[in-house]
């Protein structure tokens, strides 16, 4: 049982003799806004670009369930990457959504205390705010927020008028166009199963997604194509860290650990008009930025995300049922490597019962939100690096320096504000590793 379990895991990463090969100049692994961004910047200075993506089309992950926010830079330390990515993306964001009629708007946040023992916590962003550059930020008496937006409750609040929304989906199709139409080719439906190193460069095993989707861990799963790029990207977002330990050669020490904590979003039912004008949001939570309240361009009320800390996996029962719970044990973290990120999948629903955690949550900046009157919206699913109770882990961007492997770089927990800083990713990659 152990010897046929463990077959059928190094099957599945094995490479077919009949293979074509084909040299190509850059490689992007995933057609998230990050990916997409890093794309157009490539072709940009000149560069031809394919981008790879296992689902049907661009954005279908992370970069489509979240909260649409442009973050000002408030809560990351001084000098990360998440700080510097963030203010510096914010600005570029901005500018590059107006000369190119993206949807959005610059509407404003309030960060809220809604009691004495949170004023502190609100200091304390505002000082970390401060030292990040982030202009503006003003702190408000309850009553001056309570000014602005009648229907909130609380005893202080930080203002941040840098903060925005704007229309995810319009930005990646604007940034797919200028990709395209500087030789960049998007190869949808198509999944990167592995890759080695070898001389140089990196040879990138790829098949069609639904040959990957349709295995049933006993036949072979060989790669169609390999790919061999002058310079790769690794943007594979949730799959990421799943992705880089089938790249034969990258040490395994250099991969962090994944966590995963998905978020669900409630819309405000029955409400013509919004009961606010700006973004509100509470102290930030373990995880997450708390239920914060989050207006669409249509003028739509969404609250949400909350934190729910899941498993990378939730479809291995098929894959288990095959062999004894033994060989299982023994085999768990392989097995587990393989199928994440392959065939991993993410249960995006919203279950209706958890509005029942919301209310409270809500009620302690909104107290008129009344019993019924949310309905489920969508959920997203963070890429996270560090796990519950433990401290925030910043970006990760590794490039030879890091793993030693020429040509590769690799992006390990992209989440919040991934979206805000994808344009200032893309520039700093391209500045920093292009050769």
């Amino acid at each position: 049982m152990l010897k046929q379990a463990f077959q059928s895991v190094k099957r599945a990463v094995t490479t077919s003799a009949n293979a074509a090969k084909e040299k190509v100049d850059c490689v992007v692994i995933g057609a998230g806004v990050v990916g997409i961004a890093i794309a157009r910047e490539l072709a940009l200075k000149g560069r031809e670009v394919l981008v790879l993506d296992s689902a049907p089309t661009f954005g279908t992950g992370t970069s489509s369930r979240n909260s649409e926010v442009i973050h000002a830079g408030i809560y990351y330390p001084q000098n990360s990457l998440k700080a510097m990515f963030c203010v510096r993306g914010r600005e570029l964001l901005y500018k590059y959504c107006s000369e190119h009629e993206v949807p959005h708007k610059q509407i404003g946040k309030l960060i809220v205390a809604t009691g004495p023992l949170e004023i502190p916590k609100l200091n304390k962003l505002l000082k970390c705010g401060t030292q990040n550059g982030v202009d503006g930020l003003r702190m408000l008496e309850g009553f001056e927020a309570m000014k602005m937006e009648p229907e909130l409750q609380c005893v202080k609040a930080l203002l941040s008028p840098a903060s925005g929304i704007v229309d995810s989906h319009s930005l990646m199709l604007s940034l797919v166009g200028e990709a395209e139409n500087r030789r960049t080719t998007f190869s949808y439906n198509t999944t990167v199963i592995g890759g080695h190193h070898q001389g140089n460069c990196m040879h990138l095993y790829v098949s069609e997604s639904k040959n990957v989707g349709n295995w049933n861990g006993q036949s072979s799963l060989q790669s169609e194509l390999i790919l061999i790029p002058r310079f790769v990207v690794n943007s594979a977002g949730l799959s990421a860290l799943a992705l880089a330990k089938r790249f034969v050669g990258l040490k395994s020490s250099v991969i962090p650990p994944a966590y995963y904590a998905r978020g669900c979003y409630f819309t405000l039912a029955n409400t013509k008009v919004s009961p606010f004008k700006h973004l509100i949001y509470p102290i930030p939570e373990d995880g997450g930025l708390g239920v914060h309240v989050t207006l669409d361009l249509d003028g739509q009320v969404k609250f949400g995300p909350d934190v729910e800390w899941i498993d990378g996996i939730d479809d291995i029962c098929s894959f288990m049922n095959k062999y004894s719970f033994f060989s299982l044990l023994i085999l768990f973290s392989v097995i587990y490597d393989l199928l994440h990120g392959l065939y991993s999948r993410f249960d995006y629903s919203v279950n209706v019962n958890r509005a029942e955690r919301f209310y409270p949550e809500i009620r302690k900046y909104y107290p008129k939100l009344s019993d019924g009157a949310l309905e489920p919206g969508y959920a997203g699913i963070r890429p996270k690096l560090s796990g519950p109770g433990q401290p925030p882990v910043d970006f990760v961007i590794q490039g030879e320096e890091s793993h030693g492997v020429p040509g590769l770089v690799n992006l390990f927990g992209i989440e919040s504000p991934g979206l805000t800083s994808s344009i200032a990713i893309a520039e700093y990659i391209a500045a920093r590793f292009l050769r």
